[in-house]
């Protein structure tokens, strides 16, 4: 494992560079509100810290039920709205910020269960499937880790809905 996070970061450190062997690359147009190489360290350190905090089903429904644990379902508020985890919290990725994560969870030492569309499949309405590499669950992760929190468990099998022992909910409709 550690050979491979090794060639990850080497390929990495190369991406971020800019130049990816290419002597011939433009240079970079800055922008000190965009920070890739920042990114990709930070994405290597949660990536270390996930190896531990992926969770079975049981122990998701388990830790789900205890004091200072919330779930949260990164999805848009559309899909969250079709079908999601009984009791989850919606806070798409896209409106993952600063001011947002302070308002939605501004304990840091919260305990955050996360889950997303590639965790459930024959539910493709609610749960669109994605490329594994671009699965909701590895950005909410790294978003997450980013901000400075590190109470962070992931649902980590994918699951058949039909056959899921989670309760889910639909969001009531509006007027």
């Amino acid at each position: 494992m550690k050979y491979v996070l090794l060639a990850l970061g080497l390929s990495f450190a190369s991406l971020a560079s800019g130049t990816a062997g290419d002597p011939k690359a433009p240079a970079q147009i800055p922008n000190p509100a965009i920070d890739m190489e920042g990114y990709l360290r930070v994405s290597l350190e949660a990536s270390k810290h996930r190896e531990t905090r992926r969770l079975s089903e049981e122990d998701f429904l388990r830790m789900s039920k205890e004091p200072n644990t919330i779930i949260l379902d990164a999805r848009s508020k559309e899909k969250y709205d079709l079908l999601h985890v009984k009791g989850a919290m919606n806070l798409s990725f896209s409106d993952i910020a600063v001011d947002s994560l302070k308002q939605t969870i501004p304990d840091k030492n919260t305990r955050i269960l996360i889950y997303c569309n590639n965790n459930f499949k024959n539910a493709e309405r609610p749960f669109a499937s994605k490329l594994p590499t671009a699965s909701l669950n590895l950005s909410t992760y790294i978003a997450l880790y980013n901000y400075g929190y590190r109470n962070i468990y992931e649902l980590g099998p994918q699951i058949d809905l039909k056959d899921s022992k989670l309760p889910f909910e639909s969001a009531p409709s509006g007027p």
